[in-house]
């Protein structure tokens, strides 16, 4: 596709060839299945319940509470290839924090089609805080 272009302030001309812009493509409606999160939400938050409960933030304990995080992130990506084997690419973190009253914020930004989405799942006792985030990103 070429297209040719003035500028309004000096009257020159160029021309170009190429697809739409990023932005005009990220404006466009996707028609790929979007994956449905409202399937693996409940999973998530039944999981770290069963994991984590009763569970105890130990400082010395590294490995063990790397072993939940790591167990906890496979499972959830798991049950997201039985949700939906095929065309997407899945992400999950877990982070687990000692427990000590603070408060906290947290924000993601993305710029990706529609049909990518990212639900997030929080446990909390008054030893420990988890929170896992799953992304599933649509390929082709």
């Amino acid at each position: 596709m070429t297209q040719r272009v003035t500028s309004p302030s000096n009257g020159l001309h160029s021309a170009y060839s190429g697809s739409p812009s990023l932005a005009a493509r990220s404006a466009q409606a996707s028609p790929r299945v979007k994956f449905d999160v409202d399937q693996i939400k409940p999973y998530m938050k039944k999981l770290l319940a069963s994991t984590l409960q009763g569970a105890q933030w130990e400082a010395r304990e590294k490995q063990r509470i790397r072993g939940w995080c790591n167990e906890i992130s496979e499972r959830v990506k798991d049950r997201m290839l039985e949700v939906e084997p095929r065309g997407f690419k899945y992400i999950v973190t877990t982070q687990i924090y000692e427990n000590l009253g603070q408060g906290g914020l947290a924000s993601l930004v993305s710029h990706w089609e529609d049909s990518d989405t990212v639900t997030q799942e929080m446990f909390s006792s008054d030893s420990l805080i988890c929170v896992c985030i799953a992304y599933a990103v649509r390929t082709a």
